[in-house]
């Protein structure tokens, strides 16, 4: 591999939040961090480059997207998931969770509901109660090993209150990549009901062979003129704190009102190094974006086989896309509490606890995989020391 993603990098105290947090978050700062969803890799070198060459210009004036950050995001969306998009499409967002808070509050009124399909990134849930909206929830199902969306519940669940469904596409914390069918059932189901659909494509990138994603705005005319898709380079490239997200949107009375809303705001203008990093990004992070995926993937094997063999107790969704597995507890027979205490207190690890997404991930965790193969390892002797000492 010409990148090396075994180089142990400290990232305590540079207010990286997966560290730094943690004491506030766990009541322990001295935790192997699986937690929140950034990699612990060094971005792609020609990102960190462009942002030193730009920066020993000296000047950091108002700025504005070029052609050439258009065209990277264009050529890299038809490249990768072809999609054919157009540069008016596009604007940038200052964050996707910012962005499905904006169109809440833009195509919704506090009488109105949102759909979410659980267990689910937990944004989804506390932005739309944050403003005042109701929830309807229509949780996926499980079967055999993975989840599908119920269709025919969500078709029950809806009623003439709801105006938005937040689509996680590919899904977290459960990795699945969405058929072609889902995604038209999907929008059909959503055109025919007046319901607009945000799709969160942030780990469109990260799908993993012969898993393909496909954005949701592809998949029909009636999803391209019903929905508006965000995505951005942050999980892709690990730039998450560089913020260089964007909105797609193909349908023209949509888009005006969003990008109005936006507008009345300034929230549609990037900072320098938003557009920089994103160019550099889809322009060369390609090699790059291949090793890690197989970096992850290996990693992904890892902790399926070690499980396995270990602590056949905990058992390995095999994601189909990102860097996140959705571990299942079940059977280690505890309460959410006592296997929260397990993760945290015996064995020293910072996971998330799968609850936040929902009542559906009652005896679930859910752990971050994107960091160097030794600390997955340490995580999991520590994992399997504890559960041996509580005797399950």
């Amino acid at each position: 591999m010409k990148y090396n993603f075994d180089e142990i990098i400290d990232r305590k105290n540079t207010n990286a939040l997966k560290t730094d947090a943690l004491g506030p978050r766990y009541g322990n700062s001295d935790l192997i961090p699986l937690w929140v969803a950034d990699m612990d890799f060094l971005s792609p070198p020609a990102i960190t480059e462009a942002i030193i060459e730009r920066a020993k210009h000296g000047i950091f004036g108002y700025t504005c997207p070029s052609q050439e950050y258009y065209n990277s995001i264009i050529n890299w969306v038809d490249r990768f998931h072809d999609w054919k998009i157009k540069q008016e499409w596009i604007s940038f967002i200052p964050g996707i969770v910012k962005g499905i808070a904006f169109v809440i509050d833009c195509f919704t009124t506090k009488d109105q509901k949102v759909v979410i399909q659980p267990p689910v990134y937990h944004p989804f849930r506390i932005v739309p109660t944050l403003h005042h909206r109701d929830i309807v929830y229509n949780p996926l199902i499980l079967e055999a090993g993975q989840y599908r969306m119920d269709l025919e519940g969500l078709k029950k669940a809806i009623d003439p209150q709801c105006r938005v469904l937040i689509l996680c596409n590919p899904h977290n914390p459960g990795g699945r990549v969405w058929s072609r069918q889902e995604l038209i059932d999907i929008a059909e189901i959503c055109y025919d009901n007046n319901i607009l659909v945000i799709s969160d494509e942030i780990h469109s990138d990260l799908a993993y062979a012969p898993n393909k994603h496909i954005p949701f705005a592809s998949v029909s005319e009636k999803a391209a003129q019903n929905s508006i898709t965000f995505m951005a380079p942050s999980k892709t490239f690990n730039i998450a704190g560089i913020v260089s997200s964007f909105s797609v949107i193909p349908n023209d009375e949509l888009r005006e009102k969003f990008h109005a809303y936006l507008a009345s705001s300034e929230l549609e203008e990037g900072h320098i190094f938003a557009y920089l990093a994103a160019q550099a990004a889809y322009e060369h992070g390609e090699e790059w974006l291949k090793e890690v995926k197989s970096y992850l993937w290996d990693n992904i094997n890892f902790v399926d086989q070690y499980l396995k063999a270990n602590i056949p107790q905990i058992k390995a969704m095999i994601p189909q896309a990102s860097f996140l597995v959705w571990l299942d507890c079940k059977d280690l027979n505890l309460s959410q509490q006592d296997l929260v205490s397990l993760f945290v207190d015996d064995a020293k690890l910072a996971l998330n606890d799968g609850v936040m997404f929902g009542s559906q991930g009652e005896g679930y965790m859910r752990m971050n995989i994107g960091t160097p193969r030794a600390n997955i390892e340490k995580a999991l002797q520590n994992l399997k020391r504890a559960v041996d000492s509580k005797q399950i």
